[in-house]
């Protein structure tokens, strides 16, 4: 039997595949999302100064609150840009988590949510 952390990284990667799967098929520029991919590791830059604020950026730019609402807005006003700017967002983040990087605890930027999981 897997192990629960290998199963959930799996999920990742699937959610991952699907919202390239998206991009590709909405026809989006794929020199935008490879240039764009790494976009959202700029809230490390939190971190300057020091722990609680790099977490609190970190995890604001590596949750999936903003870029669903982005996702959303982008499907209701029907803009290609913002589906597009949500798809590479979101797939940093599925990304990421596959590759066992999750949310940041306050007291250290390797003490994430995922080494909770056995």
């Amino acid at each position: 039997m897997m192990k629960l952390r290998k199963i959930i990284s799996l999920e990742y990667v699937i959610a991952f595949m699907i919202t390239v799967f998206f991009y590709g098929h909405l026809e989006f520029s794929w020199l935008y999302f490879i240039v764009f991919l790494l976009l959202p590791d700029i809230t490390m830059v939190g971190y300057v100064l020091n722990t609680k604020i790099g977490a609190l950026f970190y995890n604001i730019g590596h949750s999936f609150a903003l870029p669903a609402v982005l996702l959303i807005i982008g499907f209701m006003v029907a803009s290609p840009s913002l589906l597009a700017a949500a798809l590479i967002w979101l797939s940093h983040i599925f990304l990421d988590r596959a590759l066992g990087y999750g949310l940041k605890y306050e007291e250290a930027f390797t003490k994430t949510h995922l080494q909770q999981i056995a």
